[in-house]
């Protein structure tokens, strides 16, 4: 099943992060994205015709982002937008932040 087919799964902490070898591996499933903070997190910056696609585009991964329960720092100004995951619970990554990279990854598909 690709990780778009996938739900987040609650992580209720207690666990390690992922490595940073698995998580450089795992970039090939999620085009575009980087990995940063010492491979702790998942960043990328989208661009955008202007503000107010930039926006929209935010409001779209909020709402992807709710209703899988797992939720991204989206920063956005004119043209651009920026989406970092990471799990909270664990300080770093966690399968659930690749899911919602390739999630994030349709609505520009």
């Amino acid at each position: 099943m690709g990780l778009t087919e996938q739900s987040c799964v609650a992580c209720r902490g207690g666990i390690p992060p992922m490595p940073a070898d698995e998580a450089k591996q795992r970039l090939s499933d999620v085009p575009g994205w980087e990995l940063i903070d010492d491979a702790q997190k998942l960043s990328r910056t989208f661009t955008f015709d202007n503000f107010i696609e930039a926006q929209g585009f935010a409001g779209r991964v909020g709402e992807i982002s709710e209703a899988e329960n797992h939720h991204p720092v989206i920063t956005y100004s004119w043209g651009w937008c920026t989406v970092v995951f990471y799990t909270h619970k664990i300080g770093g990554l966690h399968e659930n932040d690749f899911i919602m990279a390739a999630k994030v990854n349709t609505l520009i598909a």
